[in-house]
């Protein structure tokens, strides 16, 4: 009776369409599990010159108490991983971008599926990673000074809900007053320095534990993905929202940086022997809506179409290596309405369908 129960388990959870799911009317159906875990990769290990003393040291007393001889694990990944039954081949990898963690991925604000969970129901193997320094990753070989600051409406402005505390006509992100209240406690600050080489790092050493994946990054960890595919031949393919910062390109091929209300997007360059690892896999790049071609005066907008400017000289120049990259604006595809985190918005059903499309088209599902 178990085995019968199960089938009919994996039968409806692989036929079903993401798009056509809706919880919020339907009693969602179990989700069968081969196994779930976590775990640490990559970081590193710092000693104190001298001895430890266990009598003389042994009292935990923050003012008082010596580090010598002592050791401080710290600038690892941490990782959340769930296997369905009848699992897939290849996993997603999620990474998280600025100021956020794995919670990006999990329910959303107004409380249904959000990728974690649309993905494990289409048979993927779902892992979730907080980078160094942040969430879960908490333990940083270095010290920072975490500000207390009030800046929520910057965020609103900055992740595209819309000006201030006016959202933006027919966002796609819920009205619901609990939803922003929890949307704003998602934000997570970094306990370390900021530092791109070791969170790299770090999650190349998830891919060596995990193995052949598609890594789907979001934002800040977007031009982190890129480098990270330098280094780790285990990254199959890569989905990158809205990606912000640290486009690479060939030596001789960076193209000039690109001003905007606030600031200035630059790019960086690499070896062409090494950039060419990114034309080895296929790549797509999603970015939502309220996105201005042409500078405007709302910083919140001009960082983003600077943003798409420089993603579209990059696809142009992965594609004329011979790479697969492709831009896709989601408004272009009749999606309006998505703010920077459109794996959360009242539509993100739809635009994980667009994600399954392009894995099955691609071959890595």
């Amino acid at each position: 009776m178990y085995n019968y129960l199960l089938l009919l388990c994996l039968l409806l959870i692989t036929t079903a369409s993401l798009a056509q799911h809706d919880t919020a009317t339907t009693t969602p159906e179990p989700i069968p599990l081969l196994r779930q875990g976590s775990f640490t990769a990559g970081g590193t290990v710092v000693t104190s010159p001298g001895t430890f003393d266990p009598v003389a040291d042994g009292a935990f007393n923050p003012a008082s108490q010596s580090t010598a001889g002592q050791t401080l694990h710290g600038d690892h990944a941490t990782v959340f991983y769930q296997v369905p039954a009848e699992a897939r081949p290849l996993p997603l990898v999620f990474w998280h971008g600025y100021g956020q963690s794995m919670r990006t991925w999990q329910t959303t604000p107004d409380g249904r599926e959000g990728f974690q969970t649309l993905f494990l129901r289409q048979g993927f193997p779902v892992y979730l990673l907080d980078q160094p320094r942040r969430g879960l990753s908490g333990r940083s070989t270095q010290p920072t000074t975490i500000a207390a600051a009030t800046d929520d409406q910057l965020w609103f402005g900055i992740f595209r809900l819309g000006e201030g505390t006016e959202f933006y006509p027919d966002v796609q992100f819920s009205r619901d007053p609990a939803a922003l209240d929890r949307f704003y406690r998602q934000i997570t600050p970094d306990t370390g320095p900021l530092n791109i080489d070791v969170n790299v790092a770090a999650v190349s050493a998830v891919l060596d534990t995990i193995g052949p994946a598609v890594l789907v990054t979001h934002s800040h960890s977007g031009g982190q993905g890129w480098l990270a595919a330098l280094e780790n031949d285990n990254i199959r393919g890569i989905a990158a929202y809205e990606p912000g910062s640290n486009f690479v390109f060939p030596e001789g091929e960076v193209p000039d940086s690109i001003d905007y209300v606030g600031g200035t997007l630059r790019a960086r360059g690499v070896p062409l022997d090494t950039f060419l690892r990114l034309t080895e896999i296929p790549i797509v790049i999603y970015y939502g809506d309220y996105i201005p071609d042409a500078p405007v005066a709302n910083p919140g907008q001009e960082q983003w179409r600077a943003a798409v400017a420089m993603a579209r000289r990059w696809t142009e120049t992965v594609n004329a290596h011979g790479g697969d990259a492709t831009l896709v604006r989601l408004p272009d595809l009749g999606l309006r309405g998505n703010t920077h985190f459109p794996m959360s918005d009242l539509n993100n059903r739809e635009v994980a369908q667009l994600l399954r499309d392009w894995l099955s088209e691609k071959g890595l599902d």
